[in-house]
């Protein structure tokens, strides 16, 4: 059954995708607490290289919505946001008791702005779902996303609020089946448990199993009642690597993809399993991690990306930049360019997570048999549900209770931030410096300079090293000045 597949270059399908991407620029102000390992300094890191990779000029950037209470609890217990909501640092005394109930302590402590977190955090995958739904992108991506460990009332392995159930809650509005793929080293238990009993949505892990954390799991969950066989849980051991982890993953996907034919994906991307993590002990690659993204990909469905764990922060923020790359067609060049965080990628500075010489504990014999009976399982799962005919409920705008856009935001003519997000460069674009600075000094490919721009636009040179437009006294000699410190 098992087969150990060559691990070549990633080649991307070069199709053009719809891809909107959510990122808030209050995400990574928050933080958990001197020492702890969940930083969410790493989205903002991770969102630095996409700009500066101008990843932005193929997809539509939004700042969404932050979740309500209201929308929250669609899947989380009342008294359990109303908790998230109202506690802090300054009044944690006063919930002394609550803080027992919803296991809120050492791994998940109280800070500062915790329920704007959340909030964020729900609102870019509710949202981002939300815009599959309607049909207005293929992929969307929210790496403050993907908070998979969080229970219906309970905060769980740095997780308050579980995104994805949400996200997922939503899409089955439309989605009459949905696949939730979790590559996350620990086990995605909030969102299997959330589902268990569903054959609506099917939950697949791939997670390090034994004295680990959650301590969930093992191959033989696969569900109760309606939700038998749509558990799928794949145990693995240390030290992974990139070839075998594609062995198991491909053929896993292909027979689900091929049994249960899902119309939506949601791919939780937890960068602690990538080699050298602070948690982790597996030892993927960037491309080994980034090859699952590019393989669901491929099977053309609408799809959703979500962050997740990761604590060696230059790496995920690395990966996650790359899986940005290949969610847009393009494999990113290995140079990375000058951003904000430069010298967090010493001393290497450049765009790759490489794999360790660490021991491979997962033996061919151990993964043939993880397989079969996974394919065994998954035989089960041949027809797939079906949903009889319903009336799909209204969209909160529809009700007029959210506030539409006004026409002046949406007018292109005002330079709204709303239009400049919404702006996704041609392919068939030439000019690729319009947005150059005026006063800055252009070079000819022949080394000769041409013109330093005088801010009237005549920047142009005749290829001889002479202005086409005579230069003043001061402009010569700012000139002079500029080869000088060349």
């Amino acid at each position: 059954m098992y087969t150990e597949l060559p691990f070549d270059e990633i080649k991307v399908n070069p199709t053009k995708k719809r891809v909107a991407y959510f990122y808030d620029q209050d995400v990574g102000n928050y933080f958990y607490g001197t020492g702890h390992c969940m930083k969410p300094h790493r989205i903002r890191m991770a969102h630095s290289l996409i700009m500066n990779y101008e990843l932005d000029k193929k997809m539509e950037i939004y700042r969404a919505q932050p979740a309500s209470n209201l929308e929250m609890t669609q899947f989380h217990t009342d008294e359990y946001i109303d908790f998230i909501d109202r506690v802090s640092p300054d009044n944690l005394h006063l919930f002394q008791r609550e803080q027992v109930i919803f296991n809120v302590g050492d791994d998940c402590p109280v800070f500062d702005g915790l329920g704007e977190f959340c909030k964020i955090s729900c609102g870019g995958s509710m949202e981002g779902a939300a815009r599959l739904n309607n049909g207005l992108a293929d992929i969307a991506i929210n790496y403050a996303g993907g908070l998979h460990h969080a229970k219906k009332s309970e905060a769980s392995g740095f997780c308050y609020t579980n995104d994805i159930v949400l996200a997922i809650i939503e899409l089955l509005r439309y989605h009459p089946r949905v696949l939730y793929i979790d590559i996350d080293v620990h086990h995605g238990d909030g969102v299997e448990e959330a589902f268990y009993t569903n054959d609506r949505v099917m939950t697949c892990s791939f997670h390090k199993y034994g004295e680990f954390f959650p301590g969930t799991g093992n191959i033989n969950d696969i569900g109760i009642g309606n939700g038998k066989y749509h558990s799928v849980n794949v145990p693995l051991r240390d030290g992974i690597d990139d070839a075998t982890y594609k062995s198991v993953f491909e053929p896993v996907i292909s027979k689900i993809m091929e049994w249960y034919q899902p119309t939506a994906i949601v791919l939780q991307c937890g960068g602690d399993s990538l080699s050298g993590d602070r948690l982790g002990p597996f030892n993927l690659s960037m491309r080994g991690h980034a090859n699952c993204v590019n393989f669901v990909r491929s099977f053309n469905v609408p799809f959703m990306v979500v962050g997740g764990g990761g604590y060696t922060i230059r790496n995920v923020a690395r990966t996650w930049a790359f899986e940005t790359g290949i969610c847009n067609g393009v494999i990113l060049p290995k140079e990375l360019p000058y951003n904000g965080y430069y010298e967090y990628y010493a001393p290497t500075y450049e765009l790759d997570v490489r794999s360790s010489n660490m021991n491979n504990a997962n033996s061919p014999e151990y993964l043939d048999k993880i397989l079969t009976q996974l394919i065994s399982n998954l035989d089960h799962t041949k027809h797939a549900p079906s949903v009889q005919m319903n009336e799909v409920p209204r969209d909160p705008e529809d009700w007029g209770d959210v506030e539409e856009d006004t026409e002046m935001a949406i007018d292109t003519k005002g330079g709204s931030q709303m239009a400049h997000d919404k702006m996704i460069q041609q392919e068939n674009e030439f000019y690729d410096d319009d947005e150059k600075d005026r006063g800055e000094k252009n070079i000819e490919e022949n080394g000769d300079t041409a013109v330093n721009g005088n801010g009237n636009g005549n920047g142009n040179g005749n290829g001889n090293g002479h202005s086409a437009t005579a230069l003043t006294d001061l402009e010569q000699a700012e000139i002079a000045e500029l080869n000088k410190d060349d």
